[in-house]
């Protein structure tokens, strides 16, 4: 063989040798990025949660209500009750262009890094993070249509949580077409995500998409799917609740298909308190799966939470209080106490709302109750809003005091609720 075209072959060999490296490389590069991590991740262990060093955790902790999924009893009002029906009254009173702004600067106010700080220093290891669907869709919520923030907003304060050492739990409290068939769901009165395969595929679409975005996170300790399914109003309820199960087997399929490591919570239908329904074996495949439970009233005792204990015990999987709270500072420290003893951890009912019952309590403005007086009167038709006959210059200043008084530096801590909590 002439020497230039063995010289020319090696050459040709060498160059091709590189290439499959550089794709191999490269292959294993990308897979490296977006395959799911199978370290630092909060696991279940029987009854238990165990972190990445090993140790035990039990959930204590809060939640962010109100920020992302803005609810009525918080700022004063009674029947303008869900976030829908809120931004519509605030809208007929301060104009919609003025809402827009106001709900940017709500969301930027509300919850900031100085809040996470604070909670992080009485001793909570874990929060809650209450959201609405409508923040990963084209659909108006919160002075956005279209360009919805988040992942913006999630991602802010999951970095403040890990600078803070905290757990987060991912909780969809506002699901397609609604859940609940109440005002906690921001629906149209009607459990409509277990009747509605477009919602349900929706729902599972953006379970996966959050999946897919948090899948290397550690700081999630967990996806809760959907928040107090299935009110107890309807006669229907059993039916319901059957469909329910076949859409959290759907949603946890899309979820396993990027994400095979964060945890997934499950809630018991009616208030998150009837598991009846709710067959352990259906479930017990996905190692990363726990429940949970609400409790608002009644007794402070074991018995009281009897089928909650019962039920973790039969699944053997851990069991968590994810709302608990609004009621005396003795009870709530009574209700720790039975917690703490049955291994079931517990984020309280809400971090920040208008003045009590709450970690950090802020003051509504004198000029409020023009806005109270309107979100409790008639408005439902165009000349009751005319009737009314709101000044929308002084709503405008009320709502912009509010925003002043939302703000960590201006909210007083309510220090004898804070110790019913048994965090530090």
């Amino acid at each position: 063989m002439r020497p230039f075209i063995l010289k020319t072959m090696r050459k040709n060999i060498f160059w091709l040798v590189c290439a499959i490296a550089g794709m191999y490389w490269t292959s294993c590069s990308v897979s490296k990025e977006n395959k799911p991590q199978d370290v630092d991740f909060v696991k279940v262990d029987g009854h238990d949660l165990i972190t990445p060093d090993g140790e035990k955790l039990l959930i204590k902790g809060t939640n962010l209500g109100n920020w992302l999924n803005p609810e009525g009893y918080m700022f004063g009002f009674g029947r303008t009750n869900s976030a829908g029906k809120i931004n519509e009254a605030l809208c007929e009173v301060a104009g919609p262009e003025f809402m827009k702004k106001f709900w940017k600067k709500f969301k930027d106010q509300y919850i900031t890094k100085a809040d996470i700080d604070y909670i992080a220093s009485q001793g909570v290891n874990t929060i809650r993070v209450p959201f609405h669907y409508k923040l990963f869709t084209d659909e108006d919520y919160m002075g956005l249509t279209g360009n919805q923030d988040g992942y913006a907003r999630l991602d802010s304060v999951v970095e403040w949580c890990r600078e803070d050492n905290l757990y987060v739990i991912l909780d969809m409290h506002d699901a397609p077409a609604g859940q609940t068939g109440d005002n906690i769901d921001d629906s149209y009165g009607y459990p409509w995500l277990m009747e509605s395969p477009e919602a349900q595929e929706q729902f599972y679409g953006i379970w996966r998409e959050i999946a897919d975005h948090y899948k290397n996170e550690p700081v999630i300790l967990g996806y809760e799917l959907i928040n107090e399914p299935v009110a107890t109003y309807f006669e229907n309820q059993d039916e319901l609740n059957g469909k329910l199960m076949d859409v959290y087997k759907q949603c946890i399929s899309a979820i396993r298909e990027v994400d095979p490591n964060h945890i997934i919570l499950i809630g018991a239908p009616q208030w998150n308190s009837n598991f009846s329904p709710v067959n352990p074996d259906d479930f017990n495949d996905d190692p990363q799966v726990m429940y949970t439970c609400h409790r608002y009233g009644g007794p402070a005792t074991a018995e009281a939470i009897g089928n909650y204990i019962e039920f973790r015990n039969r699944s053997n999987r851990p069991m968590y209080m994810g709302e608990i709270g609004h009621n005396t500072d003795q009870w709530q420290a009574d209700f720790v106490a039975v917690m703490k003893d049955n291994n079931i951890g517990y984020t309280f009912w809400p971090y920040k709302k208008c003045y009590d019952s709450c970690m950090n309590g802020f003051g509504l403005p004198e000029s409020w109750k023009t806005i109270v007086s309107y979100a409790e009167g008639p408005h439902e038709t165009y000349s009751e809003i005319r009737e009314a006959k709101v000044n929308h210059q002084i709503a405008q200043e009320a709502l912009t005091q509010l925003l002043d008084s939302i703000k960590f530096e201006n909210c007083h801590p309510n220090l004898s609720y804070i110790n019913s909590l048994g965090l530090k």
